[in-house]
C-alpha cells in the first residue's frame, strides 16, 4: 500500500469514526438517554440541565438557549461562532457540521425571513432531528442538507456567513475544508468559527487515538498551520484568537488524559475578498 493510499484509508477511519460517534449522540438524545465520553464530543449529554450548562460555559445566553425548539442545545461546541458573525438581516448564513440546528435557529433570528439559513451535517440522524426540530419551530428559513464539510452541497458564491462550532477540527482534510468554504462564500463574505486548535504539537498518543478525535481533541491543529491553509486559500484578514479559559472545559472531555495541556478553543475569522477560490494552490480542484 503506498503512503498516500494509507493516508486515504486512515482519513476514511476518522470520518467513519466521527459519523458513528455523532449518529450514536443523536440517538442517545432522542431517547433521553445520557452519553458517555466514548460516544460524546466536547461534553455533549441528553440532559438538558447539563447542556445548559456546557453552553453558558461556552459564551450562549440563557435567551438563547429559550429561544430555541427543545432538543436543539445538545451542548455540542466549544465557543459561540454567532458572537464574532455580525448576522445581518437577510443575509444567507451556512452551518458546518450542523448537529441538531442549535446555531442556525439562532442565525435565523437575526437573519429574519428574509434570510436564508442552511445547515450541513454528514450525520443522517443528526439532519433528521434538526429537520425535526425545524418543524417543531416553523423555521420556513432554514433548511437542512446531509453532505460532507469537505464537499459542500452548494453553488459557488452563494453563502454571505460561514458560522461553524468546534466541527473542523473533526476533518482529515482541512485544506479541503476551508477551500470549499472558500468556494462557495460570495466576494466580500466572511467566516465566523469557534474551534479547538492546538497550542503545542500534540502527542502521537493523543493524535492517534480516535476516540479523541471524534471528541474533538486529536484533529486540532496548530495555528500557525491553520494560516498557511487560509493564506493559501485567498482568505484576507485572517483572524485566529485562541482562549486560555478554555482550558477550564476542555479538560472535563477527557479527565486524566491531560489534553488541556495541548488543545484549547478558538474563534477564527477571515474574508474572501474575491477571484476563484485558491487559484495557484493544490487544496481547489
Amino acid at each position: 500500500m503506498t503512503a498516500k493510499s494509507q493516508n486515504q484509508k486512515y482519513a476514511d477511519e476518522i470520518r467513519q469514526q466521527v459519523r458513528a460517534s455523532y449518529a450514536e449522540v443523536a440517538a442517545a438524545s432522542n431517547a433521553e438517554q445520557s452519553c458517555g465520553v466514548s460516544s460524546s464530543c466536547c461534553g455533549v449529554s441528553a440532559d438538558s440541565a447539563i447542556n445548559t450548562l456546557v453552553s453558558t460555559r461556552m459564551g450562549y445566553s440563557q435567551d438563547d438557549l429559550d429561544q430555541v425548539p427543545s432538543g436543539a442545545d445538545m451542548g455540542l461546541g466549544c465557543g459561540n461562532p454567532r458572537a464574532i458573525a455580525s448576522i445581518q438581516h437577510g443575509e444567507t448564513v451556512l452551518d458546518l457540521g450542523s448537529g441538531g440546528g442549535f446555531d442556525c435557529f439562532l442565525a435565523a433570528a437575526e437573519t429574519g425571513e428574509q434570510g436564508h439559513v442552511i445547515g450541513v451535517d454528514m450525520t443522517p440522524t443528526m439532519v433528521s432531528k434538526a429537520r425535526t426540530n425545524a418543524a417543531k419551530g416553523n423555521y420556513q428559513q432554514v433548511e437542512f442538507r446531509l453532505g460532507e464539510i469537505e464537499n459542500l452541497p452548494l453553488a459557488n458564491d452563494s453563502v454571505d456567513v460561514i458560522i461553524s462550532n468546534c466541527v473542523i477540527n473533526l476533518s482529515p482534510d482541512k485544506p479541503r475544508v476551508f477551500a470549499e468554504a472558500f468556494r462557495v462564500l460570495k466576494p466580500g463574505g466572511r467566516l465566523a468559527i469557534s474551534d479547538v486548535v492546538a497550542s503545542t504539537e500534540l502527542p502521537e498518543e493523543i493524535r492517534n487515538d480516535l476516540e479523541l478525535y471524534s471528541g474533538c481533541m486529536a484533529g486540532a491543529s496548530l495555528v500557525s498551520d491553520l494560516e498557511t491553509i487560509m493564506q493559501d486559500c485567498g482568505y484576507d484578514s485572517i483572524r485566529i484568537a485562541p482562549k486560555d479559559t478554555s482550558r477550564d472545559f476542555i479538560k472535563d472531555w477527557a479527565p486524566g488524559r491531560g489534553v488541556e495541556e495541548y488543545v484549547i478553543s478558538a474563534t477564527i475569522e477571515a474574508i474572501k475578498p474575491g477571484g476563484s477560490c485558491c487559484a495557484e494552490t493544490s487544496y481547489c480542484s
